[in-house]
């Protein structure tokens, strides 16, 4: 059992703790031998993110063991690099671990200038300097070798590295994983199962060090707020006597233990192989035994074992019933009828523990039924009349949401499979870690979280799927679901919004905090790339193509830039232009005729920038300086063959003009803006002033004017054919009123969306958003949010619906419409 709850839990655990002289060719060649784990962190900006955001791992980051090790870790959150890092952890003492991390040498790697207490000392240790930090009590040892800078929590291990001047051996197996290691996750594991009992914070036992469960295992990190996932590999050299070479040469199956296991089940382990007889060779091998191979199992195919209220009942699945039944027949001592289905009283107590250890250990083989083609196994009847009866009535534990999904992220068939609630690994701990463990998570809250782990065997290594993820409930049509939360570094100053990834065709998220760093983020809440700007983002971002190969650029303007980056946070030249004096209105991208022949045009007090793709001033455009200053951002509109361009001054004056700038439609009524943009509804040019009229002019030049009586702060917006208002608490759609709680409100937006209209208001005071469709009628599950909204942004990913708005801890929270 041990080597299965180290399999499932292990990995998880150890994320959360993060928080003739040659050139060395790799960083894993700078660390002393036998290190207990090695972290590969490919991306730490990410890395940081996904330990901060998952809600798991922030659950456990107290655990006693978990705390001691990422205390000696503090003083690495100064590091900042978008290099490789190489993390490792050594014994030092007994159950005492102190880091070696090596990493490439850049500037700025390790800042520590906003820590008010610190000391920084230069030590000498044979020839060589070490920079001593003393920084809030706690200290590390860094030094330099070639491009490579290393740092310590242990002067030790310092002086350790400066004493092995050559490069150290590597173990061949870790520096097969690591080479072969992916470098798209933002981190990689690799740990020695063999020896680290501290560390795994299991029981004081010798079982484990001597039969570990593989050799070194490699496991890619992926988290987002609701998920941990470890992928990678376990290696098991032919001369080892590593658990899963006991499957060496056999294929997985598909496993049924769930189909049995009753819906209440705590938990299943379930182990598959496609020939029993090599099973039996490898198990002989693995017990260091000469024992003949009984082919009364030999149409077994998989063995399982079921967690149900605290106790185990066993499971052998087969292709062929009849000679393992007559076997079972001739060792009962009583038999009787339940639910239609025998159960055979044995003289066969360690029946099962004998010929499957050790996939099945401490098990008495008391009584026995058949259920379809599969025999069961209890050390007592109560347990079998509880599976009996669940499975008559189809309550099986693959019908429970938590097994669904941790299916969902895992292999159809393995040859171990491993999927437990929040009770069975309370369960588990009980039987296999330490008592401070188990304290800890007998005091955390794991309810409501589904941990599952699966093995694949594979030419003399095994495929690993680890997984620990908050239950995904059934959701009914129309009803609201949370996809992440995701807590940046500072709080945020931009409305999130939505922009396509020309790659994957999904969407992500873009957003500005108060330092103004913009951030890339995907929508399972991972930050891929930050950029630091000068200045604020005014207004939308807005993608473009300008080299029309449907690569998309983010385009826009801050208080004196303007400018376009690509998919990576690159600026593409030449557009990163300056204006002096600053005051910039948000940008405004015309593309006349569809063609990605773009007009950026930029507009700062009475001055029209308008460029062309290349970065270039359009010559043509006469209307480069305004009698007033322009307010807001500049519109493009197509009526029939004909564009329009519309600005807002704030003399009061609306201009709609021609490609070239001059006057298409003059206005000499003067209109009051409100705080609300110009809309073409209707083929009319519409705007609204500060009392609430409407003011409409045709393409023709003619003024209508339509009083709503409405408060100066009232939000107004349309489209071709659909007008929304919104007045103190009362939101009208196409003329329809609904009058929503007291409150202070956003302006309504409206998005067009699959061919369905979405009308979306916010109530800033209540923090509570509010979706209608275009008849007024609300979407269901609206408000849900409680306390948290305050904005709302757009758009859809993949025809599933989607909202990202920020809270009130300015945290961005995703969220999907079903």
């Amino acid at each position: 059992m041990r080597s299965k709850v180290l399999f499932c839990l292990l990995p998880i655990f150890i994320a959360s703790c993060t928080k003739e002289v040659k050139t060395k060719d790799s960083l894993l060649e700078h660390l002393p031998p036998n290190p207990a784990l090695v972290l590969k962190i490919n991306n730490l900006g990410n890395f940081k993110s996904e330990l901060k955001n998952n809600s798991l791992l922030k659950s456990i980051e107290g655990f006693a063991h978990i705390e001691d090790i990422s205390s000696k870790t503090q003083e690495l959150n100064y590091l900042k690099t978008n290099k490789t890092i190489v993390l490792a952890f050594f014994e030092v003492g007994k159950d005492n671990y102190d880091f070696i991390m090596a990493t490439k040498k850049v500037s700025g790697l390790f800042n520590v200038d906003s820590v008010a207490n610190k000391t920084v000392e230069t030590l000498t240790y044979e020839g060589t300097n070490v920079t001593k930090y003393s920084l809030d009590g706690l200290e590390m040892f860094s030094l330099e070798k070639e491009s490579d800078v290393l740092m310590s929590s242990s002067m030790m291990l310092m002086e350790n590295l400066i004493r092995a001047n050559e490069s150290t051996p590597v173990d061949p197996t870790l520096k097969k994983l690591y080479e072969a290691s992916s470098t798209d996750k933002s981190a990689t594991l690799y740990i020695d199962p063999s020896g680290n009992t501290s560390l795994l914070a299991l029981k004081e036992q010798n079982e484990s060090r001597k039969n570990p469960f593989s050799s070194w295992v490699s496991l890619d990190f992926t988290a987002n707020s609701d998920e941990v996932n470890l992928n990678g590999v376990a290696m098991a050299p032919d001369s080892t006597k590593n658990f899963i070479n006991l499957f060496k040469g056999t294929s997985p199956l598909a496993n049924r233990t769930p189909s049995y296991a009753p819906l209440n089940s705590q938990a299943i382990i379930s182990y598959t192989f496609d020939d029993y007889q090599i099973f039996a060779k490898n198990q002989n091998e693995y017990l260091d035994r000469v024992k003949q191979t009984d082919s009364l199992f030999n149409t077994i195919e998989e063995v399982g074992l079921i967690f149900l209220n605290n106790e185990k009942v066993a499971l052998l699945k087969s292709f062929g019933t009849e000679g393992l039944y007559d076997y079972l027949n001739s060792k009962k001592t009583s038999s009787e009828d339940y639910q239609g289905s025998e159960i055979l009283a044995l003289d066969a107590p360690d029946l099962i523990e004998q010929n499957f250890t050790p996939l099945i250990k401490n098990f008495t083989s008391n009584f026995c039924t058949i259920l379809e083609n599969s025999f069961i196994f209890s050390e007592n009847k109560e347990a079998l009349q509880t599976i009996i009866s669940n499975h008559k009535s189809s309550s099986s534990f693959d019908n429970d949401q938590g097994y669904k999904t941790a299916k969902a992220s895992l292999a159809s068939e393995s040859s171990i499979l491993m999927v437990s609630n929040a009770s069975g690994i309370v369960f588990f701990s009980e039987q296999e870690l330490s008592p401070e463990v188990v304290e800890d998570i007998n005091e955390d809250d794991l309810d409501g979280q589904v941990f599952a782990s699966q093995m694949v065997m594979d030419n003399g290594f095994g495929h690993f799927n680890i997984l620990a993820s908050k239950i995904i409930k059934n959701q009914e049509k129309n009803t609201v679901s949370p996809l992440f939360t995701l807590e940046l570094n500072t709080d945020l100053a931009t409305d999130p919004l939505f922009v396509k990834n020309h790659r994957t065709r999904q969407q992500e998220i873009v957003v500005q905090d108060e330092n103004n760093v913009l951030y890339l983020i995907s929508t399972d809440g991972k930050v891929l790339w930050t950029k630091q700007l000068n200045g604020r983002i005014q207004g939308a971002i807005q993608q473009v193509d300008i080299y029309k190969n449907g690569k998309l650029q983010l385009a826009f303007t801050t208080n004196d830039q303007f400018l376009i980056l690509d998919r990576n946070g690159d600026e593409v030249a030449p557009f990163n232009i300056d204006f002096e004096g600053g005051n910039l209105n948000p940008l405004a991208v015309f593309d006349y005729d569809g063609s990605r022949n773009y007009r950026f045009v930029v507009t700062q007090g009475r001055k029209v920038f308008m460029y062309n793709n290349q970065g270039k001033i359009v010559r043509g455009f006469t209307f480069t300086d305004a009698p007033s200053n322009i307010l807001g951002t500049p519109q493009h509109f197509r009526v029939g063959n004909k564009d329009y361009l519309v600005f807002k001054q704030d003399n009061s004056t609306l201009r709609i003009l021609h490609r070239v700038g001059s006057d298409r439609i003059k206005i000499p009524e003067k209109i009051d803006f409100s705080n609300n943009d110009v809309f073409l509804y209707k083929n009319k040019f519409s705007v609204t002033n500060k009392t609430g009229v409407l003011h409409q002019i045709d393409t023709n030049g003619k003024l209508t004017a339509t009083n709503f009586n409405l408060n100066p702060d009232h939000g107004f917006y349309a489209t071709s054919n659909t007008l929304v208002l919104m007045d103190d608490n009362v939101l009208t759609i196409k003329g329809k009123k609904v009058e929503l709680e007291l409150g202070v409100y956003s302006k309504p937006k409206i998005f067009y969306i699959y061919d369905k209209i979405y009308v979306t208001v916010t109530d800033l005071q209540n923090h509570q958003i509010y979706l209608y469709d275009s008849q007024a009628e609300p979407i269901s599950n609206f408000p849900v949010f409680g306390s948290s909204l305050i904005d709302l942004s757009d758009m859809d990913n993949d025809k599933k619906l989607e909202l990202v708005a920020k809270d009130q801890d300015n945290s961005l929270i995703v969220y999907k419409i079903n």
